[in-house]
């Protein structure tokens, strides 16, 4: 999938992208919501190496410090320093807990170690702090005195000499204070991190949707799949199943590609026309009995002589959308109960209809019977143009027996319904029992709001007439009464 065919997968399936895009932003809001604020406060220590005035000594000792206060870090989370603390300061934790939240670093090149003290409270994570960085410079002192000097820690001033005796000495530099703010959570980057993650999700699901959707969504992706002519694009109507028909003097979308399907049928096949048509699909519920019935009205409207042949023994709908009779009709006739201008109704000047008769036991072998294809070359001795609805291919194997006695045949798909597989099979279906595809029909495709090119009342519309006024050199333009 290329990055236009992902950008129009993305505008044909939005809901599918703004719900992950709420889903993910109302999460980071609960997240951020739910979660307790952590502090944390910070404080500084410079280690100094204890010398004389010798230059040469100061300098041996600042490389003594840079050396070891790397190692000095390591000792903040030990046991040492962290039990110790609990103690003092009475809290309600273990010395390992504590320590998972102290942080120390001691940045390259320098004697300076940075303490990192998390907590829930801002002023109990500054005491913890400052509590941690005195133990701690008490600890490093004493292990770096001289074993002479380590068991003298009987009494205040016994201590007090030890650390003298000590080689460095840890002093601090920045105190910690309660933070004045939480350092989590973080209200703007979740939200952030949410924006991001929905838009994510929502452009994966698309991706992975499109995958694993074989539905052909444009009539582009109709012929470049099956090669065979795309003869019309119908778009999709609510209104159908309350108005099925388009009449003559209509000048819809629906109607014009209706007329643009008649037109090209016409067109496509200048050498040899066909006169028997059977229109049928992959699988129920795409349109081919709308489509049937609407392209025979179509023809009609030209003046040719039309008959339109309900060959669907399984579901028949013709007569049914006509208001016409059921009951006698083909199979009447295929039964020898009657003659085919017994049972012929009429459906407009140009247009009679043969209904399908009642529902017989064995639709497949009267379909594709002698006696079936004698009544269709009489219908086409009598009339210009016969179009025979059929069922579904897939389903049943009524279609191929009737199909292979027509002289064409139109392969209704319906727009992100039928499926690849479905297409494919149908086709070679035909294509097994020498049936020539005249082309397909794409069924109920979507309508882009402000594609207007195409419909009669916006592009087909005349312009309105100029008047001259003998007094002004301006025209007004006055709107036609009817629309033509």
């Amino acid at each position: 999938m290329d990055l236009h065919g992902f950008l129009k997968a993305i505008a044909r399936r939005w809901p599918t992208a703004v719900v992950c895009l709420v889903l993910a932003i109302g999460a980071a809001l609960a997240v951020t919501g739910l979660s307790t604020p952590v502090y944390e406060a910070r404080t500084q220590l410079f280690v100094a190496t204890r010398t004389g005035d010798d230059t040469t000594q100061m300098n041996q000792g600042q490389s003594f410090s840079q050396a070891r206060v790397q190692s000095y870090a390591a000792i903040v989370t030990t046991r040492q320093v962290t039990r110790p603390v609990v103690k003092e300061l009475g809290l309600r934790t273990t010395p390992e807990e504590l320590a998972s939240r102290i942080t120390a670093t001691a940045p390259l090149n320098t004697v300076l170690i940075d303490i990192t003290v998390r907590d829930t409270k801002p002023q109990r994570a500054a005491r913890i702090a400052n509590a941690v960085a005195q133990r701690f410079s008490a600890v490093v002192e004493r292990l770096e005195a001289p074993k002479r000097a380590s068991g003298s820690e009987q009494t205040g001033k016994s201590r007090r000499s030890g650390a003298d005796a000590s080689l460095v000495s840890l002093g601090v530099t920045q105190e910690a204070v309660a933070p004045a703010g939480p350092i989590s959570p973080r209200p703007l980057l979740n939200l952030v991190a949410g924006v991001l993650g929905g838009l994510l999700l929502g452009a994966g699901l698309v991706a992975l949707r499109e995958t694993l959707d074989t539905t052909l969504k444009t009539s582009e992706a109709l012929g470049e799949f099956t090669t065979l002519p795309g003869l019309g694009t119908i778009p999709y109507d609510r209104n159908v199943p309350k108005q099925p028909l388009v009449s003559s003097d209509e000048h819809s979308q629906r109607a014009e590609a209706f007329r643009k399907l008649r037109t090209n049928l016409q067109f496509s096949q200048v050498d040899e026309p066909p006169r028997i048509i059977a229109v049928t699909s992959s699988v129920p519920g795409e349109g081919k009995t709308n489509t049937a019935v609407n392209l025979a009205l179509s023809l009609a409207e030209t003046g040719l002589s039309t008959c339109l042949v309900d060959g669907d023994l399984r579901r028949p709908c013709v007569a049914s959308t006509f208001g016409l009779v059921q009951d006698a009709g083909l199979t009447t006739v295929l039964i020898g109960q009657a003659r085919i201008e017994d049972v012929m109704q009429q459906a407009g000047a140009r247009l009679s209809v043969l209904a399908s008769g009642a529902v017989p036991p064995n639709p497949t072998e009267l379909l594709a019977s002698a006696r079936m294809e004698e009544v269709l070359r009489e219908l086409a001795d009598t009339y210009e143009v016969v179009i025979v609805d059929t069922a579904p291919l897939l389903p049943v194997a009524d279609t191929l027996g009737l199909a292979s006695l027509a002289q064409g045949a139109l392969l209704v798909v319906r727009a992100a319904k039928t499926s690849r597989e479905q297409v494919r099979t149908a086709a070679e279906s035909l294509d097994r029992v020498s049936v020539r595809v005249l082309g397909t029909v794409f069924n109920m495709a979507p309508v882009h709001r402000g594609n207007r090119y195409g419909t009669y009342g916006s592009y087909g519309e005349l312009p309105a007439p100029r008047v001259s006024h003998p007094r002004k050199e301006a025209a007004a333009a006055t709107p036609l009464a009817d629309e033509k």
